[in-house]
């Protein structure tokens, strides 16, 4: 039996290894951190994300068989070089293709000279040139923070005024760290993600999602990690998807080969299907959260499979989706993506919560066919005294499965609103745009 590492701590992660945990050949999964949640499937061992060596010692030490890296920062980090140089094998891109997400004017440039679609940019060090350029063009537009920051570097302002006060933050204040400010042309139409496995120049598109990047209804507010998921996205014609891997995401693989840094692992396109056809609103070198947690729950095909495929440079397995719909919302800490207030207990009902044995996984819940009808997959949550407690910003993901998408919703909201905790709060309208 295999034994298997997952590099991270939030949902993405907990739902990689939910994922891995219903492949027949995984006898053992550790997590590193791993959360409260993870806990119940995974061995957890205290060892951050970004611990380069660290990681790579227990590997070695452990004898795991595979690893799966959630995280950019650790990608940006350099693991995976870390890990190929000891000889092990390791799931995701190396350092110099996690730039495609570590930086964003590398992944401008690059659409710039391969001709993938993606609005109109330029690229400013200095504040005052960032608004020279800013005041001479309309608005609301789109202001992306150079480097990593969680999902929260991205800004939209409506007004001059606004604008000023980003490009202060993130070019005077270092808000978010020394680096550099793209400003992009505001393109309009339906968000939607598509994530696949590359290895290369071979790319494997996975079933689309859609993500909810406002904080509060009706899209206000401000930018988060994700408060939402559904898969898959009706909107999105046959039409726009095979647009989107001819067009967007194989030139993409193939320029990065042709750069000297090809990619290996999830490649994430956010696409905006605009009145043009689809554009790249951003790339991520890895699995999207909240996505993972709607996407991987209806990948039918052993995924250690698919692991082994793309880190041992092998032909892919068939990858086969459930035609169960899936749509999760996210319960977050209120004040998030501010600051927020951490320890407050979390009472989950057992009849949404069953807790599946550590390590091998034979629970119904986490197997395709027979399962209950809600996963709940942790992405902030700590353990204390049998009592889940908050300790991020975003807590709890919550999944519905159903025929369709109305099911799915009507499922995942029933149970989040059988969770009780003094400290959380969700969207209730995940899926708007389709329902």
């Amino acid at each position: 039996m295999k034994k298997v590492l997952v590099i991270g701590g939030g949902g993405r992660e907990h739902a990689i290894v939910d994922a891995v945990s219903r492949s027949p050949q995984v006898g053992k999964i550790y997590c590193a951190p791993g959360n409260a949640g993870i806990a119940q499937q995974a061995e957890c061992v205290a060892i951050k994300d970004t611990d380069v060596e660290g990681l790579r010692d227990f590997a070695l030490e452990n004898g795991i068989d595979l690893t799966v890296v959630g995280p950019e920062v650790a990608l940006a980090a350099g693991v995976v070089d870390a890990f190929k140089a000891a000889g092990l094998r390791i799931f995701g891109p190396s350092k110099a293709a996690a730039t495609i997400e570590a930086s964003k004017d590398f992944a401008k440039q690059l659409m710039a000279k391969y001709n993938i679609p993606t609005a109109a940019f330029e690229t400013f060090e200095d504040y005052g040139s960032a608004l020279e350029y800013v005041k001479k063009g309309s608005f609301p537009v789109v202001l992306k923070y150079d480097g990593l920051a969680a999902g929260k570097g991205v800004v939209i302002p409506e007004t001059l005024e606004e604008a000023d006060e980003t490009l202060k933050d993130m070019l005077l204040d270092d808000k978010f760290g020394k680096g550099k400010v793209v400003v992009e042309e505001f393109l309009t139409g339906p968000e939607f993600s598509f994530m696949c496995f590359v290895d290369g120049l071979d790319v494997y598109p996975m079933t689309l999602s859609q993500d909810h990047k406002r904080a509060y209804e009706g899209d206000k507010g401000p930018n988060t990690g994700g408060m939402g998921a559904y898969s898959p996205v009706p909107i999105i014609t046959d039409e726009d998807l095979e647009f989107s891997l001819e067009h967007v995401m194989k030139p993409t693989a193939a320029a990065m080969v042709a750069e000297g840094c090809p990619f290996t692992g999830v490649l994430y396109g956010g696409l905006m299907k605009t009145p043009q056809g689809p554009k790249v609103i951003e790339f991520n070198c890895r699995f999207g959260d909240p996505e993972t947690e709607v996407v991987l729950p209806r990948l039918l095909t052993d995924i250690y499979d698919v692991f082994s495929a793309v880190a041992d440079h092998t032909p892919m397995p068939q990858l086969e989706w459930s035609k169960e719909v899936t749509m999760g919302f996210v319960m977050a800490s209120k004040g998030y993506p501010g600051s927020y207030d951490k320890g407050f207990p979390i009472d989950i009902p057992e009849e949404i919560s069953p807790l599946p044995s550590v390590g091998r996984n034979d629970n119904a819940l986490c197997r395709p066919e027979g399962r209950s009808d809600v996963r709940i997959y942790h992405m902030g949550t700590s353990f204390k005294d049998g009592k889940f407690y908050t300790s991020g910003g975003r807590v709890l993901m919550v999944v519905g499965f159903g025929a369709d998408l109305q099911q799915a919703h009507d499922k995942a909201l029933a149970a989040v609103e059988s969770i009780k905790c003094d400290n959380l709060f969700y969207r209730r309208d995940i899926g708007w745009r389709v329902l």
